[in-house]
Order: structure tokens, then C-alpha cells, then sequence
């Protein structure tokens, strides 16, 4: 196969027929209850908050292999769990050991032959992938980003942000997709970035430019590259900052706390794992209304008391902040944070920006 993406598929879908030959191996410390392999997490602790699917289920929507942790709202597939227990970083080194386990030999080179010296090929979703494609986006100044982002309720946008437009980005469909779907559309492209303000990944959202809201596709966002602990940041690391899951749910946030430092973690399970920086003490949460949020909530709070942090939830009053910002408004979503933050940070942070 010459696509990285055509091997991770076809290794996954192997590893599923040999689901329970693999949760032996690589989760020994759990054991199976009827169709399910319980074990209490991805680095095969004891417990059974975690359950793989040993048999894919009779309605089809689910598949031998997918695994789902109850305790964080992590999921994935057996390719994600050989790389957490063998601590890989890298996709090629859990793509290797899974090749080992299943007997295969190494792929063969791709049609379009060798890669030449000095100019390799990003592998597909890849931190190198990710950040040819942001270097390749517009900047969002006065782009189909700006107008998208503008009938959300968000117009604090400025030039050092970590966003970016692209006019054809490419829409990989998935199963739940209509036959037919487009698969170039505009998009906002998001640099993820680690503590060194390295890029490790990209987050794609596709836009529908009539309609300015996202895509009619299945999955209108997608994250790329390595994401876990990192995230979209707005501003330097402080020794106070805010976090929250979504790009959107940050930008509304800092509608009323336009100097704050921020970071979207793209997920509520990585927003639960975010890396602190070294000057941070004290961490607003701007948390979705739901089950994942409370869960990534009490994961932060555990993690920021073991490190010295204080962890401080926000909570919207709807369903979500950009909701606050566009139905009720940015005086009482204002009014509404002011009561829940450390009345020093009040003081400093809020204000309403234009």
C-alpha cells in the first residue's frame, strides 16, 4: 500500500478479526465477559472502565476492535491500543509492532517509487502533513474564516492567532457520508501546538460558504497529527489561563476576556489531558454543559491538584458559551463569568472586546 492511510486501515481491520488474540496480548491484565474484553484503561491497567468489542455487533455499528474507556470517554481502535502500551510515539513504530504481532511482511514501496534524498513524503496525518498544510492556508483576514467566525457572535480576531483559511481543503467521507459528498471545501485551518509553540497537528473545520456554517458532510471537523496534550493556544502561557474544548467555545470565551491566555483542546477526553505549562497556577475550565465535560473537569482537577494548580470550572449558561455569546449576549455572559472567577482575575481579565 502506498497511502499511510491505506496501511492504518488495513491493520486495524486485521487487528479486529484477531481482537481477543490481541487484547491477550497487549491487555493481559483485563479479561473478557461475553463479547467484551474489560480492562481498566488503554496502558492495560487493572479495572473495567475499559471494553473492547471481540465481535463486531449485529446492527453493524459497531466493530471488533473499537474500544471505548468509560471513565474518561476516550475511544479508538487496537492500533491505538498497541502504541499506548508499547509507549510509541510515533504511527510507524505501532504501524511495525502491529505488522510483528499479525505475522506480515514489511509494505512494499508505492507506485510512486523511492522517495528522493532530501524531499520525503509526509506520511498522511502527520505532524509534518499538518504543518505543510497550515503553511499552505490564507491568512483569515478578511476570508470566507472571518464572515464564518463573524455570524457566531466572533470578531476579536487578530493577526499572531493560530488560525487560518484554506479555500479547497480536502474532505476524506466516511461511512455516514451520502454518496456524493464533495470532498474539497473551504476550510478554517488551527495550528496544534506543544509548550515549545512546535506545530504538531492541525485542526480542519469545513465550511459551507453559502450558508456560512459547517459543511453538510458527516464529520465537519477533523483533527490531524499529534494532538494528545497539546492544543489550539491564544495568547502566551500565564500563570493563569483557560481551557475549554472547542476553538469556538475558546474565541466567544475571550469576546469577554480578550487578554486571558487560552487553550481549545479539540476533545473533552484532551481536554482532560492538556500539559500544563510551568508558570501556570491557576486554570479556568470552560466546560460543555454534558457527562464528557464534568468528566474532563474532574480529570484536570485531579491532575492540577497532584501538580500545585488551581482548577476553576466556568460554566455557560446554556448549553455552551458561543450560545451565551449569540443569544443572550456579551454584557450578562459577562455578567454571568464574573460571579465564578477569583475576583482578582475579574478585575484584570474581564472586559467586553469589540
Amino acid at each position: 500500500m502506498g497511502r499511510l492511510s491505506d496501511q492504518v486501515g488495513e491493520l486495524a481491520h486485521r487487528l479486529g478479526d484477531r481482537a481477543e488474540a490481541v487484547c491477550r496480548r497487549y491487555l493481559s491484565k483485563g479479561h473478557r465477559e461475553g463479547r467484551y474484553w474489560l480492562v481498566g484503561d488503554a496502558h492495560n491497567t487493572p479495572g473495567r472502565s475499559l471494553y473492547v468489542r471481540l465481535t463486531g455487533s449485529e446492527d453493524g455499528r459497531g466493530a471488533a476492535g473499537k474500544w471505548t474507556d468509560a471513565a474518561t470517554g476516550d475511544h479508538g481502535d487496537l492500533l491505538d491500543i498497541i502504541a499506548r502500551v508499547c509507549g510509541h510515539v510515533q504511527l510507524r513504530d505501532a504501524l511495525d509492532e502491529a505488522r510483528r504481532f499479525l505475522s506480515l511482511p514489511d509494505p512494499e514501496p508505492g507506485p510512486e517509487g523511492p522517495r528522493r534524498r532530501g524531499e520525503p513524503k509526509a506520511p498522511t496525518g502527520s505532524p509534518e502533513s499538518a504543518r505543510r498544510l497550515f503553511a499552505a492556508s490564507r491568512p483569515v483576514r478578511g476570508s470566507l474564516v472571518q464572515a464564518y467566525l463573524r455570524a457566531r457572535g466572533i470578531t476579536n480576531l487578530r493577526a499572531d492567532d493560530p488560525l487560518r483559511y484554506h479555500p479547497r481543503c480536502y474532505y476524506t467521507p466516511s461511512r455516514k457520508d451520502l454518496a456524493g459528498t464533495r470532498r474539497a471545501w473551504s476550510a478554517m485551518i488551527a495550528a496544534v501546538t506543544d509548550l515549545d509553540d512546535t506545530i504538531t497537528g492541525v485542526h480542519r473545520t469545513w465550511i459551507d460558504p453559502a450558508a456560512l456554517t459547517k459543511a453538510p458532510v458527516a464529520t465537519p471537523r477533523r483533527g490531524m497529527g499529534f494532538l494528545l496534550g497539546h492544543g489550539v493556544r491564544f495568547g502566551d502561557a500565564d500563570a493563569v489561563m483557560a481551557a475549554g474544548e472547542g476553538i469556538e467555545t475558546i474565541l466567544s470565551l475571550r469576546q469577554v476576556m480578550p487578554v486571558m491566555p487560552m487553550i481549545a483542546a479539540l476533545s473533552s477526553a484532551h481536554l482532560g489531558a492538556i500539559l500544563f505549562p510551568p508558570a501556570l497556577r491557576r486554570l479556568y475550565v470552560a466546560r460543555d454543559d454534558d457527562p464528557a465535560g464534568d468528566v474532563a473537569l474532574a480529570k484536570l482537577t485531579e491532575r492540577g491538584s497532584a501538580a500545585g494548580i488551581e482548577v476553576v470550572s466556568l460554566s455557560p449558561i446554556l448549553g455552551d458559551f458561543n450560545d451565551d455569546l449569540r443569544l443572550i449576549g456579551p454584557e450578562r455572559m459577562c455578567a454571568a463569568i464574573a460571579t465564578q472567577l477569583v475576583p482578582e482575575d475579574a478585575n484584570r481579565f474581564l472586559t467586553i472586546s469589540g
